[in-house]
C-alpha cells in the first residue's frame, strides 16, 4: 500500500512540475510577445538559410587566414598581459600573504566588479574610448583574463600547506621570501595551467568581440551576416570551430603536462 502511495505521489509531483514549466513557458511568451506561429510561418526562410549554410564558400578561405591570425594574436597577447597583472595582485586578495583582512576585502571587491562586467560590454566601452581595432580587443581580453585568473590564483593559494610558510617566517623571512619559497613551489603548476586555460577561453571569446568592432575574424563574421552571405558565414564558422578545437587540445595537453 505504501509503495502505491509513493508511486502516486511521485507521479503527481512530476505532473505538478510539468504544469509549472508550461505556465512559465506561456508566461514568458506573453511577456516577450514571442509567437510560435510566426516561427512556423517563416519555416521557408529557415530552409533557405540552411540550404545556403551547408554549402560553404571554400574559395573565401584564403581571405580568413590574416584575420584568424590576428584573432589568435589578440588572444595570446591579451592573455599574457592579463596574467602578468594577475600574478602579483592575486596575493593581495588573500590573507595568506597580507595577514590583513581589510586589504583582502578591498581587493576582492574590486576584482569582483571586474569579473561581473561581460566581455561584450567591456569591448563596447573600450571601442567608445579607444576606437575600433585589434588593440581594443587585446585590452578587453587582458581585463577579462585578469579578473578570471586572479580569482583562480588566490583560491589556489588558500589551499596550500602552511607548514613551509611558518618555517620561513620562523627564521625571519619577509613576505616576498614567503611568496617565492613557500607559496610558489606549491601553486606554480596550477598557475601555468590556469594561464593556458584562460588562453583557450579567450580564443573562443575573441571571435565574438568583432561584433562590437574589437577586431579579428569576428568583424568579418559580423559583416557577412549583415550582408546575408551565408556561404561565407558557414566557412567562417567552420574555420573558427576547427581553430578552437586545435587550441583546446593543445591547451589540454600542456595543462596535463604540468599536473
Amino acid at each position: 500500500m505504501k509503495i502505491k502511495e509513493t508511486v502516486h505521489f511521485q507521479w503527481y509531483r512530476h505532473l505538478f512540475t510539468i504544469l509549472i514549466l508550461l505556465v512559465c513557458f506561456v508566461g514568458s511568451g506573453r511577456l516577450t510577445n514571442a509567437s510560435i506561429g510566426l516561427v512556423v510561418s517563416n519555416a521557408n526562410q529557415v530552409s533557405a538559410f540552411l540550404i545556403r549554410f551547408i554549402h560553404p564558400d571554400l574559395t573565401y578561405l584564403p581571405k580568413l587566414i590574416s584575420p584568424l591570425l590576428k584573432t589568435l594574436q589578440m588572444s595570446l597577447l591579451g592573455t599574457v598581459i592579463g596574467a602578468l597583472f594577475a600574478f602579483p595582485i592575486n596575493f593581495l586578495a588573500t590573507t595568506v600573504v597580507t595577514n590583513n583582512l581589510a586589504i583582502t576585502i578591498v581587493f576582492r571587491f574590486l576584482l569582483g566588479i571586474i569579473r561581473t562586467i561581460p566581455n561584450l560590454l567591456l569591448a563596447a566601452l573600450f571601442v567608445a574610448i579607444f576606437g575600433i581595432g585589434e588593440a581594443t580587443g587585446v585590452l578587453t581580453i587582458a581585463v577579462f583574463t585578469f579578473g578570471m585568473l586572479t580569482q583562480l590564483m588566490f583560491q589556489a593559494v588558500e589551499t596550500i600547506d602552511f607548514t613551509p610558510l611558518e618555517a620561513i617566517e620562523a627564521v625571519g623571512g619577509n613576505k616576498i621570501q614567503v611568496v617565492f619559497w613557500g607559496i610558489l613551489p606549491q601553486v606554480l603548476s596550477q598557475f601555468i595551467g590556469y594561464v593556458f586555460y584562460a588562453f583557450e577561453v579567450n580564443v573562443r571569446a575573441s571571435t565574438i568581440l568583432g561584433y562590437v568592432g574589437a577586431g579579428g575574424i569576428g568583424v568579418i563574421l559580423n559583416s557577412s551576416l549583415a550582408l546575408m552571405k551565408y556561404e561565407r558565414v558557414s566557412i567562417i564558422i567552420l574555420t573558427i570551430l576547427l581553430t578552437v578545437v586545435i587550441v583546446d587540445q593543445l591547451s589540454y595537453k600542456v595543462r596535463r603536462s604540468f599536473q
